[in-house]
């Protein structure tokens, strides 16, 4: 999305980033979930009139990488290539997700820098030498601690398994390189003490710090029985641990040690948008190895909760990965961005399914908006021959309806801007939408154009303007959400001729009353949202 005139140069940055997302395997709806909330923060914050920065990217190196390809007869990189080019990065183009920069470490932006990184803290004494023997899970290219294992049944009776993969664990035994992660400890709690929001939500922010205060390990950070790496600088028989070399990502596609004012006007992150289970890696080894580089550390580490089917975690190993094009085809790009941010709040789980999905499109969407916009259209071409007319005669209900906007744009500012609480924000938003509707009801505009004085006729031009002044302030909120429905009824509100592009549209323009133009040409386009057809086999 191309910067707009308001940024200033130099300023910085809001910076959110996603994950970077492994690609042993095709994405599933839990990845777009997450790629899709950092896309309305983004989109949202550009509607502020801010510079922002949105990156997301993928993981593409490690154990399970070059295990998954040698399954499929390629090589790693083949693999990566392909997943990248014919699964990733179409996906994102099909959920119209607006990221500025998509970064893969294999590139080489990325790989000589994670080796400057790395070297930097050998150099000062961070990193050392030793030996490792523990329990290890490929699936979250992880070590894991007693508590993180449970017992398997039936086919892995008496090994086990990682609590999140399900799979049993493998003993390594090797001599590894280790960052002095016990030493960061003191630091951390210091960090979350001053700064309360640094994690969220609260719950997240209350394991971390449990987790903490027990004492940190040293960190494996380098990797010796297998080759598919970063190779560690003063050393090629190692390659450097996978999640320091994805870490890393936040700081290389930024111009870590290569471009300084990029970096300087953008770095650290404000938002690192991560799921929960990875929560530890970027709200205790990603701050503690920047401390150790001299390097800020990000505003805020905000994890989301699991998408769940059937009770379960969705994923591939659950066999619940889902596609997200396996819904977008069905109820389509928009519906689907809205449906996971507004059903579930972020940070906590939720659990998806077909049913409620249907029942949320056709209340809240078809029947509270779409038809909203179409009664609207159709009126105003039937009563004013599609101009829209002044409101000449505005009352205690036109009030109302103006005093119920600025309360949706307010809240749904604070909350999607500030807090990242989306549901919140969409619901505000869904708030206004049936009071207009309600408007609408209570002033019954068809029996009021059946007054041919004057009087008669500057009523219903009133309520018609109220009713499309609302649409228009509902299309700048939601256009974060859904971009493409809301350009749809923007176009339809002949809004641009006179406001310019909704794209340019700012969040708090949107509750100035009255930006609609007198005469603008109002038509009934496509409905905003159709009648769903039967739920495919």
């Amino acid at each position: 999305m191309a910067a707009t005139g308001s940024e200033k140069q130099g300023a910085k940055a809001y910076y959110v980033t996603t994950p970077i997302y492994y690609v042993n395997d095709a994405p599933h709806l839990g990845h777009a979930y997450t790629t899709v909330a950092g896309d309305v923060l983004t989109r949202w914050h550009r509607q502020r009139g801010e510079k922002v920065w949105y990156l997301t990217g993928t993981d593409e190196h490690g154990q399970k990488i070059m295990r998954t390809a040698e399954a499929n007869g390629v090589t790693p990189q083949e693999w990566c290539d392909k997943l990248v080019e014919e699964a990733w990065k179409p996906l994102w183009e099909h959920l119209n997700i607006a990221n500025d920069d998509f970064i893969r470490t294999t590139e080489k932006r990325h790989t000589d820098r994670v080796q400057e990184f790395v070297q930097d803290l050998y150099d000062k004494g961070e990193i050392y030498k030793g030996g490792y023997e523990g329990p290890y899970c490929v699936g979250c290219e992880e070590y894991k601690l007693p508590g993180d294992l449970i017992d398997g049944e039936g086919e892995f009776a008496g090994q086990k398994l990682c609590s999140i993969h399900k799979t049993p664990v493998e003993l390594l035994k090797e001599e590894n390189y280790f960052f002095k992660l016990s030493e960061y400890g003191p630091k951390l709690l210091e960090l979350y003490e001053a700064d309360p929001g640094f994690i969220q939500p609260e719950s997240a922010r209350n394991e971390v710090m449990n987790f903490v205060k027990q004492g940190l390990q040293d960190l494996s950070i380098s990797r010796s029985t297998f080759d598919w790496g970063v190779k560690v600088p003063w050393d090629d028989k190692h390659v450097i641990y996978v999640w320091i070399d994805a870490l890393l990502n936040y700081a290389t596609a930024v111009g870590y040690n290569e471009n300084p004012a990029k970096f300087e006007e953008t770095f650290p992150a404000d938002v690192h948008l991560v799921g929960k289970d990875i929560l530890r890696f970027h709200a205790i080894i990603w701050p503690a190895m920047l401390m150790a580089n001299g390097l800020p550390v990000p505003g805020k580490v905000a994890a989301n909760g699991w998408l769940m089917v059937g009770g379960e975690k969705m994923s591939k190993s659950n066999l619940t990965g889902i596609k997200p094009q396996d819904l977008t085809s069905h109820f389509g790009v928009d519906a689907y961005r809205w449906y996971f941010l507004r059903a579930i709040a972020f940070g906590q789980d939720g659990s998806f399914s077909w049913e409620d999905f249907t029942a949320r499109y056709t209340s809240e969407l078809a029947n509270d908006y779409g038809n909203l916009a179409s009664r609207v259209a159709a009126m105003v071409g039937k009563y004013f021959g599609g101009a829209l007319p002044e409101a000449t005669a505005p009352g205690e209900a036109e009030k109302a309806v103006q005093e119920g906007l600025a309360r949706a744009v307010a809240e749904a500012d604070r909350k999607i801007g500030d807090e990242l609480d989306f549901q919140g924000g969409i619901l505000s938003v869904f708030e206004f939408v049936k009071q207009v509707n309600g408007y609408i009801t209570e002033q019954e505009p068809w029996k009021v154009a059946k007054d041919t004085s004057p009087e008669g006729q500057a009523r219903l031009a009133t309520i018609l303007y109220t009713a499309a002044e609302s649409l228009r302030a509902v299309a700048v909120l939601l256009h974060p959400v859904m971009p493409q429905t809301s350009q749809a009824l923007w176009d339809s509100l002949g809004a641009e001729p006179g406001l310019g592009a909704l794209a340019d549209q700012r969040v708090q323009h949107a509750g100035e009353w009255g930006r609609l133009p007198v005469g603008a040409t109002v038509t009934k386009g496509a409905v905003l949202f159709p009648r769903l057809e039967e739920k495919p086999a």
